[in-house]
């Protein structure tokens, strides 16, 4: 594959940056990691998850968006010596599905389409009159609670973290942006992050720049921050968007 020399920006957090570099390097693409967010803890630390950990038992479903929630709520459960998980649990798609799993989590649910509206017209039918608890991060989408709640559930939101922009990144990108074949992005919030990041560097994305989203909400999200990606991952995991990427690049 001709790929060797081609740059490819990972934005996602550095936890997790290691698996969609892997992904691009097993291609022969050239990995630049900046992370575009950082995970903090919640606004209320932990406040709201440990109160709804602690009568767990009350739930009818759990629900997660995201790997990063999973990763929270199972540190936050072992701390609190929390054993027994007894409701029934969805996952939004493969990613979150494979963290649960890890965490030695069943999960009874996941959409065709890792997006927020699958993961609502599935349990829709599901949740009329269910205590329902959605673990995400904080400032999520509000699609998902909307959908529920329409649908009858009795709906609790516990945050699980907080993404915040790194400025430790801004010199970094400042450095590595003339140098970029192509981005990718892994949610919405790495697009406004890595945005903001941009305007903190002084600088802007080439045309010439390949931008490559996991998903249509992302892909969305950068067209309303008047942006093109010219590719989108079929499923959302990052070997599926690291083939469709590399892909694109040799046909260049």
């Amino acid at each position: 594959m001709p790929l060797p020399g081609k740059r490819v920006l990972v934005t996602r957090a550095t936890h997790q940056a290691s698996l969609l570099g892997d992904a691009l390097a097993a291609r022969c693409l050239t990995v630049v990691a900046i992370p575009a967010i950082a995970m903090e803890p919640p606004s209320d630390e932990y406040a709201s998850l440990h109160r709804e950990l602690e009568r767990l038992d009350e739930y009818d479903w759990l629900l997660f968006t995201s790997a990063n929630a999973v990763e929270v709520f199972a540190r936050e459960r072992e701390e609190l010596g929390i054993d027994e998980v007894s409701c029934r649990i969805a996952s939004i798609g493969a990613a979150t599905s494979r963290a649960l799993r890890a965490a030695g989590l069943q999960v009874d649910l996941q959409p065709d389409t890792a997006i927020s509206e699958a993961l609502a017209a599935a349990l829709q039918p599901r949740v009329r009159g269910r205590r329902v608890l959605l673990v995400q991060a904080e400032s999520a989408r509000d699609v998902l609670p909307r959908s529920l709640k329409s649908a009858g559930a009795e709906l609790v939101i516990a945050p699980a973290y907080r993404t915040v922009t790194p400025q430790e990144s801004v010199e970094a990108l400042r450095r590595e942006m003339p140098r970029l074949d192509a981005i990718t992005f892994a949610s919405s919030s790495s697009v406004r992050n890595l945005l903001e990041l941009c305007q903190a560097a002084a600088v802007t994305l080439a045309p010439t720049i390949v931008l490559a989203s996991i998903g249509p909400v992302t892909s969305q999200t950068l067209r309303e921050c008047g942006y093109q990606p010219q590719v989108e991952a079929a499923v959302a995991d990052v070997e599926v968007l690291a083939s469709a990427l590399a892909r694109y690049l040799e046909a260049l």
